[in-house]
C-alpha cells in the first residue's frame, strides 16, 4: 500500500517542519536545509516486493546525512537514484554527481552523502540491501557515486523501469514483482558493465533466507515468489537451494509452522487458545489438514499432544519426535522433514 505525505493541504508555516520529520522516517538522521521562502512537496513510498521505492517531489532544498551504520552492519543499504525532474547534485566519497532528468546514480547509505537542487525536482530513491547489490552486480566492490546517463542505451532502460516499478507497484502480482525486479536489476547490473555470475553468498544467503522465512511464517501466503522477491534471487534460485538438502521450501515452511504449532500447545500462556486458533496464527487454514500433518510429523495428535503435556508433562508418553523437538533447537538450512 502507498504511504504518501504532501503539503499541500498545510499552511505555510507548518510545511518545513512536517516534512523534515517525514523525510527522516524514511531517511533516518540527516541535517536538511529549506528555504524560507513557501515551500511545498511530497512523500510517496511504494514497495516493490520489500523493497521501498520513494518518489520525492519538493521545490528546493538540500541536506547532509551522516550514517551510524559500520561497515559490516546487517541493515546497510544501498539507493539505486533516479532523477525524473530537474537538476540534482550529489556528493559521496569525493565524488560530485550531476543528475539530469533520466540520469541515475547508486549510492552507499553506509558513508556520509548530500544532495542539493536549486529548483524544483522529481526523484525516486529505491533502497535495496547491500547484499544484495552486491549479488545482482555481481561483484563486492559496489561502483558508488558514478553517475549512469539516461540519454540512451541501457542507462535510459534503467530509467524507464524505475518509473514503470513505481507506477505499477501497487497493481503486480508477486510473480509480476520477481520478474520485474529481475529485469531492472539486470539494466543496473549492464549499465555497471556487470557480465559474470551472480555471486553465491552460502551460508549467508541461506540465513537470510531462513530468518525471514521465520519472520513471515504466520503469513498463510508465504512460498516461493515472495521469498525470491524479498532476497532479490529468482523463484528458481529458491528451490534450488532447498533441493540440493533433500527438502523442498514448502516442506520446510510447513514444518517451521508446526514447530511454532508445537511449543504454543505446550505453552500454558496459550492455554485458552483453541488448537484450530494456534494452528491459523501460525498460517495454516485448514484444521483438518493441520492436524494430519502435526501427527505425521510428531507422531501424535495435537489434541493428544496438549493433553498429555497439561496432565502428565513432557515425561508423558510422547512421539520420540515430539520429545526430541521439545529439547533441542533446529538450526540446519533448510530443515529436514523426520519424514
Amino acid at each position: 500500500m502507498s504511504q504518501l505525505f504532501s503539503t499541500d493541504l498545510l499552511p505555510a508555516a507548518d510545511r518545513i517542519d512536517a516534512w523534515q520529520w517525514n523525510a527522516q522516517q524514511i531517511c533516518g538522521d540527516c541535517r536538511i536545509r529549506l528555504p524560507r521562502s513557501p515551500f511545498h512537496g511530497s512523500i510517496e513510498v511504494r514497495h516493490v516486493g520489500d523493497l521501498p521505492l520513494t518518489r520525492f517531489s519538493s521545490s528546493p532544498l538540500s541536506f547532509w546525512k551522516w550514517p551510524l551504520d559500520t561497515a559490516n552492519a546487517e541493515n546497510r543499504s544501498c539507493i539505486v537514484i533516479t532523477q525524473i525532474a530537474g537538476v540534482r547534485r550529489y556528493l559521496q566519497n569525493g565524488t560530485d554527481l550531476l543528475l539530469k532528468p533520466g540520469d541515475s546514480a547508486l549510492i552507499d547509505s553506509g558513508s556520509p552523502w548530500s544532495s542539493s537542487c536549486g529548483t524544483d525536482c522529481v526523484r525516486l530513491y529505491l533502497r535495496v540491501p547491500r547484499w544484495m547489490i552486491e549479488n545482482r552486480l555481481r561483484t563486492r566492490q559496489i561502483p558508488v557515486a558514478q553517475k549512469i546517463c539516461g540519454k540512451g542505451g541501457m542507462g535510459a532502460a534503467l530509467h524507464h523501469l524505475s518509473v514503470a516499478l513505481f507506477d505499477e507497484a501497487e497493481w503486480m502480482k508477486e510473480r509480476q514483482v520477481a520478474t520485474s525486479l529481475d529485469a531492472y536489476f539486470e539494466a543496473l547490473a549492464a549499465c555497471f558493465g556487470g557480465d559474470g555470475p551472480p555471486i553465491q553468498h552460502g551460508s549467508e544467503l541461506s540465513g537470510l533466507i531462513l530468518r525471514f522465512i521465520d519472520s513471515h511464517i504466520s503469513e498463510p501466503t508465504l512460498g516461493a515468489v515472495q521469498v525470491a522477491s524479498a532476497m532479490g534471487i529468482s523463484v528458481r534460485h529458491v528451490h534450488r537451494l532447498f533441493s540440493v538438502t533433500g527438502s523442498t521450501l514448502g516442506e520446510h515452511i510447513r514444518v517451521r509452522r508446526l514447530e511454532r504449532c508445537l511449543n504454543d500447545l505446550v505453552d500454558p500462556r496459550f492455554r485458552e487458545r483453541t488448537i484450530t486458533d494456534i494452528a491459523f496464527f501460525w498460517g495454516f487454514s485448514d484444521a483438518a489438514h493441520f492436524s494430519h500433518s502435526f501427527k505425521k510429523q510428531f507422531g501424535v495428535s495435537p489434541r493428544a499432544f496438549r493433553a498429555q503435556t497439561v496432565t502428565r508433562g513432557e515425561s508423558c508418553t510422547l512421539d520420540g519426535r515430539a520429545r526430541i523437538f521439545l529439547h533441542s533447537e533446529v538450526s540446519e538450512f533448510p530443515y529436514s522433514s523426520a519424514n
